[in-house]
């Protein structure tokens, strides 16, 4: 049976649907250094439990989302609109 990705938008749809595209990782800032930079292009953590991804929903809604999913057992726990998330939220 096919895993299903909670698609905030279309519903319950099969991960084939999907495009993982790397993980949610603060971005630094223009003026930070070299080493800093590299560190976000090319450096990633490959740890073991819950992990968030930014997924592109390719052959649906063409949204951007965050999946939340455990690395070891492939259990999605989460999944929201990259939008959304990245909001700011006012006092």
């Amino acid at each position: 049976m096919a895993s299903l990705v909670p698609c905030p938008h279309c519903g319950p749809r099969p991960k084939e649907e999907f495009t993982i595209k790397g993980a949610v990782l603060q971005r630094p800032a223009p003026g930070d250094s070299a080493q800093a930079w590299f560190d976000y292009v090319y450096l990633r953590d490959n740890p073991r439990g819950s992990y968030e991804e930014y997924w592109h929903h390719t052959s649906g809604c063409r949204r951007w989302l965050v999946v939340t999913r455990n690395t070891a057992t492939h259990e999605i726990h989460a999944c929201e609109d990259a939008a959304d998330k990245t909001k700011v939220k006012s006092a």
